[in-house]
């Protein structure tokens, strides 16, 4: 069937990275299968047990070379995947045939592959949330001193900088490689364990040597490229670690969501805008839009994320005793498409952060009618300096605010109230002009950008210097 016939997921066809896809593809899992059935049957040699060298030769001759097909039919046959795979390793290394598997229970393979996997797909989201730092840090060291209108509950609030707005997103983002750090610090390998997590197949095969079983563990971890393994399991590894990992990946949801959140309200506001192409079109309908339609498709996908996070939390909540198979078909999907999701929106946002444009007249114009309402406590200090009663002036104030106020919001008139206050005796002889400096009311904005480049981004900086300067390119 051609794929035009047949449902594939978006996040494979249209979002995530060929790297991010490879990585979950059926060839990567059974070959890695096949890596740990070799790795198995190498300690084992090593520990003592009758395997020879031409077996090994066998297969590690065969580690990539899977036949789809074969495996298929061994599955339609036996019901079992991890079996059929076994029988189609055997066809192509048969004389590892017999010791193919030796003591070891489904997963072995299975959930030994999968702490793999996301050992390399966290690895290459922390690649991408570097660049996704670094790219943010620069604007906002470009924009450090930009004054621009702050806002709470979306209401105008005081002024800060656009550099300090980059900041505060660059901060989420470097508490998401945080805990993604932290994950992959304590990411455990399964290990050589059994049916039921007791061993009892591998000390029966070492003759209830208990060293020897103990050293396995330790060999196959190692050849696998971990130091850490678990040291309890019941069948499979906990599902708290796929939970755990979820709820990061969902962490990077949420401060995706929050950053193209952002950039769309600062388009709408004509303020500042992501990339747009020159032949790009924004609406069927409309020719003139500019639809942020890559912050967009990145909040939608986050969304998903973010929703898709929860499973795991249920899958662990859901094992019965040692292990109950309900987890298998829901972790297939999710694991897979939490880290797809990850990957396609930290693409987007990579490539969005580097093309910001900035509008700074707008954003001037923008903050001129707001800032003579913020302007109001400076010119009450500087009249009571002058002479004046606080309270006489804080009373004039108050009346010239609600009338100008009035102006603007029900006639659309410009905000005048500095030029009622000029034309007012109580604030004769005040420099009204110079009390309305933007930049005089984005306090220690600048200096915050500054600090927090030099002391929480160089580290990380110089620590994934040879991760820098990835492409942010998307195809869709």
């Amino acid at each position: 069937m051609s794929n035009s016939n047949s449902y594939t997921s978006p996040l494979v066809e249209r979002y995530a990275s060929r790297e991010m896809r490879e990585l979950f593809s059926p060839q990567k899992k059974f070959s890695t299968w096949r890596r740990l059935w070799l790795a198995l049957a190498e300690a084992q040699k090593e520990l003592g047990l009758d395997i020879t060298a031409a077996q090994l030769c066998q297969m590690a001759e065969h580690l990539d070379d899977v036949d789809f097909a074969r495996a298929g039919e061994y599955e339609r046959q036996l019901r079992h995947d991890v079996m059929a795979h076994i029988h189609a390793f055997g066809d192509v290394a048969p004389d590892a045939k017999p010791i193919i598997h030796l003591g070891a229970t489904s997963q072995f393979v299975v959930d030994n592959t999968d702490a793999i996997l996301m050992r390399e797909a966290i690895g290459l989201l922390v690649g991408k949330l570097v660049n996704v730092v670094n790219a943010l840090a620069s604007f906002a060291l470009e924009h450090r001193d930009l004054p621009c209108l702050a806002f709470t509950h979306f209401q105008p609030a005081q002024m800060t900088t656009i550099g300090k707005r980059a900041a505060l997103w660059c901060r989420d983002f470097l508490y998401d490689l945080d805990d993604l750090e932290y994950r992959l610090d304590g990411l455990e390998f399964r290990g050589v364990k059994g049916t039921t997590g007791t061993q009892a197949s591998y000390l029966a095969l070492f003759e209830g040597d208990h060293e020897k079983v103990e050293a396995l563990d330790k060999i196959v971890a190692g050849k696998m490229s971990f130091e850490k393994v678990s040291r309890i399991t019941g069948q499979t590894y906990s599902r708290k670690i796929d939970a755990g990992v979820a709820q990061v990946l969902a962490g990077i949801g949420a401060t995706v969501h929050k950053f193209c959140n952002d950039v769309r309200l600062l388009a709408h506001r004509k303020e500042v805008e992501e990339p747009f192409e020159s032949t790009q079109v924004g609406s069927s309908a409309m020719a003139y839009k500019r639809n942020p339609m890559r912050c967009e498709r990145a909040t939608g996908l986050a969304r998903f994320l973010m929703d898709v996070a929860s499973s795991p939390l249920h899958t662990a909540a859901e094992q019965w005793f040692e292990r109950t198979l309900d987890d298998s078909a829901n972790k297939r999907i999710v694991i897979p498409e939490a880290f797809l999701a990850a990957d396609a929106i930290l693409g987007i946002v990579l490539n969005v952060s580097r093309g910001l444009v900035v509008y700074p007249a707008v954003i001037a114009a923008n903050a001129a009618a707001e800032l003579p309402f913020m302007a109001t406590e400076n010119i009450l200090m500087a009249a009571v300096k002058a002479g004046g009663d606080r309270q006489d002036l804080h009373e004039r104030i108050r009346r010239h605010s609600q009338a100008a106020a009035q102006q603007v919001k029900e006639h659309g008139r410009p905000n005048d109230l500095i030029e009622r206050l000029k034309g007012d005796e109580g604030f004769s002889g005040i420099d009204m002009d110079s009390l309305l400096d933007p930049a005089s009311f984005t306090g220690r904005s600048s200096q915050q950008v500054d600090a927090f480049l030099d002391e929480m981004v160089e580290p990380v900086l110089k620590r994934y210097a040879d991760r820098l300067g990835q492409k942010s390119e998307l195809d869709v």
